[in-house]
């Protein structure tokens, strides 16, 4: 079998995010993440603070690849076919994510039992189950049933935005005009009051910077190319001059991260392990590589790890023992549970529900 170009800045962006977000996760819950403090305060904090930030690598990426996505295709030419694409983008986030949903449940079940945290939460109900189905929890104002499911939610609704936008709007000079409007406005006003993140608006400054690293280099007409460079760096000036005012590290990151595509995003590498080649240096790339594809799975599934690990910690009764190492141990098997059993979910669940689509 002929092997597949992989692009990889990409590719690492995406492992890079998913580790990011699950160290943050377990040094914000439970009371291994209290005791793993005590031996390491200045890592554990730093993980606390400003592992969320990751996200903001999840959202230009998210952009950087519904761009490449949507710029191939013909399809959006009538309110159907925009429809239909909107479903399909539901469809593939839809079976790994219920998954997920399910064993978090079943994992938080377990955990009432011996954990009295807040964050393990009350018992979940059918409405709260189909919210979350339908990725409506958070602007239901329902509690979440696992950390980081409103990602998905939001991830759905900028992706439906942007097809709607081209499917309003063939083309792109128009859409990078809307863009332009969206992505200040956003990162400038809405992305600074709580009250809306739970929409799009909030997010769409970063989502919208990826939208345009795409445009700016791999879209095929050279007038969007231009016009997207030229917006682009529109959008910075008005960030850095937005930052004399109050300064916004994660802007500043989101914009970092989109310059990072734009000059090495089109990277390719091959995968080594479909042409059976021992080449050393390339075991790196098939790390990078085998971690990009779960890292979905991975982070739909940690929270289950995080339930269980502080679970076992308190039930055996290690928790009086206030042994930081011995936290540490357990962070670490929950890191390592989490992206072993990514890997069942994407072999079993997301890549055959791949087929769930609407022609």
């Amino acid at each position: 079998m002929q092997s597949k170009n992989h692009f990889l800045l990409v590719d690492f962006l995406k492992t890079f995010a998913a580790f990011t977000i699950i160290l943050h996760h377990l040094s914000s819950y439970g009371q291994i993440a209290e005791d793993a403090r005590l031996v390491l305060p200045g890592a554990m904090s730093f993980l606390f603070e400003y592992g969320r930030y990751a996200v903001q690598i999840f959202l230009v990426m998210g952009g950087y690849l519904a761009a490449q996505s949507l710029s191939k295709t013909s399809n959006l030419k009538t309110p159907q076919d925009v429809l239909k694409t909107i479903i399909n983008r539901y469809l593939r986030l839809f079976a790994p994510y219920i998954v997920a949903l399910l064993l978090t449940i079943a994992c938080a079940w377990v955990a009432r039992f011996w954990v009295q945290d807040e964050f393990v939460g009350q018992s979940e109900t059918f409405g709260q189950l189909l919210a979350h189905l339908f990725f409506l929890q958070g602007i239901l104002g329902l509690d979440a049933i696992s950390a980081g499911v409103w990602y998905v939610a939001i991830d759905w609704q900028l992706y439906a935005i942007l097809a709607l936008m081209l499917g309003m709007f063939p083309g792109f000079r128009s859409v990078i005009w809307i863009l332009m409007v969206l992505c200040v406005t956003s990162l400038l006003y809405f992305n600074r009051l709580g009250e809306y993140e739970n929409y799009f608006i909030y997010f769409i400054g970063a989502y919208g910077l990826g939208v345009l690293a795409q445009l700016c280099k791999n879209y095929p007409d050279p007038l969007v190319n231009r016009f997207a460079r030229i917006v682009f760096v529109f959008i910075g000036v008005a960030i850095v001059i937005a930052s004399f005012q109050q300064f916004w590290l994660r802007n500043i990151l989101a914009y970092l991260v989109a310059i990072a595509l734009i000059f090495f995003g089109d990277w390719a590498y091959k995968d080594q392990a479909r042409d059976h080649k021992p080449i050393e240096p390339h075991k790196l790339f098939n790390a990078i590589l085998w971690s990009s594809r779960r890292s979905y799975c991975a982070f739909l599934l940690h929270f289950s790890f995080i339930l269980l690990a502080n679970s076992l910690y308190i039930g055996w009764g290690m928790s009086r023992l206030h042994d930081g190492a011995l936290a540490l141990a357990l962070m670490m098997m929950a890191l390592v549970g989490s992206w072993m059993a990514a890997n069942y979910l994407y072999r079993w669940v997301e890549v055959p529900s791949r087929k769930l689509k609407i022609d």
